[in-house]
């Protein structure tokens, strides 16, 4: 295909499919392994991607109505945690002239999503509330299925369709005609009775039964409304109060003496060798009790962030309330962070609105307040950028700071919670959990299942072919006797 196509494909895509093991392993996932049907759909998605310039698509190169008008957008997460990509059909009318457009906008969001969140799968609401006939535009959803079914692997877990109105159950059936087996078991047809089943109330709007208030409006571009920085310690519950007193005391000190701390971290930490080593052995040090060590490293320009992905923490049962979360300057200037969350009435940061020296490690302890639990719907943004050496570190000069840095030069890393459900885990997931192992993925458990299934069809061929001679050996064991019986029968008659 390189070969013969390259011309056809954008080179960052290939250079992007040579180092990118998951992306590869998620082409495989969604076509169940098969390596031709994968690199039929790499060599369709790549030109796809060429045509529609989708590495190169930004706010700035599409019309602002697009934005304005609030028929596309990713806001708030489903019950499994997913993101939700919403179209609002409403919002959405025929237009042979913006359909390109309007094609390119949904690659957009699709490429941002992907790039922000490396290719965590999305559910996608159609909210069908208020439409009729002038919004049906089959060629407009067969694209959107397209995205999915065709240029984006294993990037979708369903589809939820919202009041679809009887007149478009002809042209739905037409929809359903593009779909594989796989993707139509993974439509949702629901009403306001039932939708809950798949997303919260807190992330559904009122005329769908939810307490969601939030309205769409554009600038800014629509994101995981994460609300600003935490607090230093945050607000202090009855149920909590007598157990973290004393840690509180400590971190209060910790901050007031911060620039000194950092000086000695730095004296402690002055080479890079010492990085290179700590992530070697993937070794950090945990300070609060309960907190787990981060053995996955997220290794960005500016920082590298362990766990990369998630923060374990248990159910009210487990009673797991506090996580770690190590930082790692890798640059030669000091790099401000700051931390966000999309529940803050849940979780207690410290720091987090702080600096870490060129060459140092700083730890971050996230806890539950008191009579909270974590949900897989939070998630925590952590956002960092390196400083000038004549910039202080003060709070003063670092709410300065994040007022005036430009967006491009911000890095930004969003972790999710996994929750421990589990009251008496085994000894094993003891084990696991304790050194803050991530869960086995839908992908693993895809791979694991195709081998097993795989195993299990090979040991049905061998107890086949053992029952096949089986039945042989009986049958010419029956021709044994019969012949052994015919012989004794001639011998006697003959003597007879």
């Amino acid at each position: 295909y390189f070969l013969d196509k390259s011309d056809k494909y954008d080179s960052r895509d290939v250079e992007r499919l040579q180092q990118d093991d998951k992306w590869v392993e998620n082409y495989l996932i969604w076509r169940h392994d098969v390596v031709d049907d994968t690199l039929k759909m790499i060599d369709e998605s790549f030109q796809w991607r060429k045509e529609y310039t989708v590495n190169d698509l930004s706010e700035s190169v599409l019309p602002k109505w697009l934005f304005e008008t609030g028929a596309l957008f990713l806001h708030g997460y489903d019950k499994e945690g997913y993101k939700l990509f919403w179209f609002k059909v409403k919002h959405h009318t025929r237009d042979p002239k913006q359909h390109l457009d309007k094609k390119k906008l949904v690659a957009f969001w699709l490429e941002h999503y992907a790039k922000r969140d490396h290719g965590k799968p999305l559910t996608v609401v159609f909210d069908m509330a208020e439409t009729g006939i002038s919004h049906i535009d089959l060629d407009f959803v067969r694209f959107i299925v397209n995205c999915f079914t065709d240029y984006y692997p294993n990037f979708l877990t369903k589809i939820v369709i919202f009041e679809m109105p009887w007149i478009m159950n002809a042209a739905f059936k037409v929809v359903k005609g593009w779909l594989g087996p796989d993707a139509i078991s993974m439509l949702k047809f629901t009403n306001k009775n039932d939708v809950q089943e798949y997303i919260s109330g807190e992330y559904l709007p009122p005329h769908m039964g939810g307490t969601d208030s939030f309205k769409y409006s554009y600038p800014p571009l629509v994101d995981d409304d994460f609300q600003t920085p935490l607090c230093e310690n945050g607000p202090i519950t009855s149920e909590d109060e007598h157990e973290s007193k004393e840690e509180i005391d400590a971190d209060t000190k910790e901050t007031g003496e911060l620039n000194e701390a950092q000086s000695l971290n730095q004296k402690k930490m002055n080479s890079i060798e010492q990085i290179s080593k700590s992530e070697e052995t993937d070794k950090t040090e945990v300070k609060p009790k309960n907190a787990k060590k981060a053995l996955t490293t997220f290794k960005g320009p500016l920082l590298h962030i362990s766990p990369a992905e998630e923060l374990f923490f248990g159910s009210k049962e487990t009673g797991e309330k506090k996580c770690l979360i190590v930082l790692t300057n890798v640059t030669k200037n000091v790099v401000a962070f700051k931390v966000r969350t999309t529940a803050p009435e849940k979780y207690r940061v410290k720091p987090s609105n702080s600096s870490c020296e060129p060459g140092t490690s700083l730890d971050i302890v996230v806890s539950l307040h008191g009579g909270f639990t974590a949900s897989l719907q939070d998630r925590f943004l952590i956002m960092a950028a390196e400083m000038d050496q004549s910039s202080g570190a003060g709070v003063p000069e670092l709410t300065q700071f994040w007022k005036e840095v430009p967006r491009t030069k911000v890095m930004e890393r969003r972790l999710r919670c996994h929750v421990i459900e589990s009251s008496k885990p085994s000894s094993l997931t003891l084990k696991d959990n304790a050194f803050n192992i991530p869960a086995k993925t839908n992908e693993d458990l895809h791979i694991q299942l195709t081998h097993l299934l795989q195993i299990n069809k090979r040991l049905e061929e061998q107890m086949n072919r053992c029952l096949w001679f089986q039945q042989l050996s009986v049958v010419l064991s029956l021709l044994s006797v019969t012949v052994a019986a015919l012989c004794f029968y001639l011998a006697y008659a003959q003597r007879s």
